[in-house]
């Protein structure tokens, strides 16, 4: 599932401009004009992260994120990450934009494929992980201090093979896998070439969670396997 970007700009060309250019580099958009509609979007759909301009008609993008911080439920788990956009280049601009709590800060004029590495770059940092920790891809939560996993609410019990490979799924949430990476980072042992361990923990793994629906593991015919975010 391609990671959800909100784009928040209220120059209109600039606005389309983004917008097309960030769905043919994979992402699904959402596009808005002003600080309000910015604040809306995030309550309805929980973006991925927020390509957000400083300079809007109604309140500026460091209010919209002190506003989604100051929020309860259900931003109470804290705002997407967010690119600031602007045509404000001045240090202190810089250092507001990254106290109020950006992640990144580009000026205008930009390289769109420039913007796009930095996107991808956020999102590699930020993936499901929350403020506190865990992993969330849909409704499947991980804790990785307390090896605890929920879906849906409901306990998961694994064994720490099994939460391991969990744990890399999620940490690697919409990229496939091979069955030779996974042996690296989940087993650090080198098995002479048998990878059969691999598709036995991921069958025994999906028994548990994804005894229902929809199906978040998912595999990827002769290349390896990947945790999908479920459909919108």
């Amino acid at each position: 599932m391609a990671e959800h970007l909100l784009v928040v700009e209220d120059d209109a060309t600039l606005r389309e401009l983004l917008s097309a250019s960030l769905r043919l580099a994979g992402f699904e958009v959402r596009a808005v004009s002003a600080g309000a509609e910015a604040m809306a979007a995030v309550r309805q759909e929980r973006p991925d992260l927020i390509v957000l301009d400083v300079m809007l008609p109604d309140f500026d993008g460091f209010e919209v994120v002190r506003r989604l911080r100051g929020e309860g439920p259900p931003a109470a788990a804290g705002p997407p990450p967010v690119l600031f956009l602007t045509a404000r280049d001045a240090a202190e601009d810089r250092i507001g934009g990254l106290t109020a709590g950006g992640d990144d800060y580009v000026t205008k004029p930009f390289n769109l494929e420039e913007l796009i590495l930095r996107i991808r770059a956020i999102l590699r940092r930020t993936g499901g992980r929350q403020p506190d920790g865990r992993l969330v891809v849909g409704d499947l939560a991980l804790d990785p201090e307390g090896r605890h996993v929920t879906r849906g609410g409901r306990t998961v019990p694994l064994s720490p093979t099994e939460f391991d490979l969990l744990r890399v799924l999620m940490e690697h949430a919409g990229r496939v896998l091979s069955k030779e990476q996974l042996l690296e980072l989940v087993w650090r042992y080198d098995f002479g070439g048998d990878d059969s361990i691999v598709a036995s923990y991921v069958s025994y793994l999906r028994r548990k969670v994804d005894a229902g629906e929809p199906k978040l593991i998912h595999t990827v015919r002769g290349t390896g396997y990947v945790l999908r975010r479920p459909p919108r």
